[in-house]
């Protein structure tokens, strides 16, 4: 979710899971970084947050347009990309987090596999499809028809 306004920020941040993007932090309010500084010093749950700034951090200091304590987060929180092996790192990473959400997927669908032969074994059908899985039991009578 991308922030562009104060009122936005206190919603964003409820949120225990996504992203939050804000553009340029020097343009929120103080009570809007005020918010975002609570989220990173008490959510265990929050979403990740993304923050830029036009600009040169000692300018915006200088003006009084980021707060000292936001900044003092951020700057524990900061990540070097030109760091020897940091690149490297991340992507080991983002590989390592791929792989383990595949092998999620693997096991979840072998176990939907299993489930489904266990309802075929005992009688029951499934009819499958992309968007929904239904059970429906075997009748043992004819269904109802209606003549209009």
């Amino acid at each position: 979710m991308e922030i562009r306004q104060p009122e936005q920020v206190s919603e964003a941040l409820r949120k225990p899971r996504g992203v939050v993007f804000i553009p340029d932090v020097s343009r929120l309010t103080p009570q809007a970084q005020g918010l975002i500084v609570r989220c990173l010093q008490t959510q265990e749950e929050r979403p990740k947050v993304i923050v830029g700034l036009s600009g040169a951090v000692e300018l915006a200091r200088g003006r009084g347009t980021l707060r000292e304590d936001l900044l003092y987060r951020l700057h524990l929180a900061q990540v070097d990309l030109t760091a020897e092996g940091m690149r490297e790192t991340l992507a080991q990473h983002r590989a390592r987090l791929v792989a383990d959400e595949a092998a999620r997927k693997a096991e979840a669908e072998r176990l939907a596999a299993e489930k489904a032969a266990q309802m075929k074994a005992s009688g029951v059908s499934v009819k499958n499809s992309r968007m929904r899985s239904k059970v429906v039991a075997r009748a043992t009578t004819s269904p109802k028809v209606t003549r209009r």
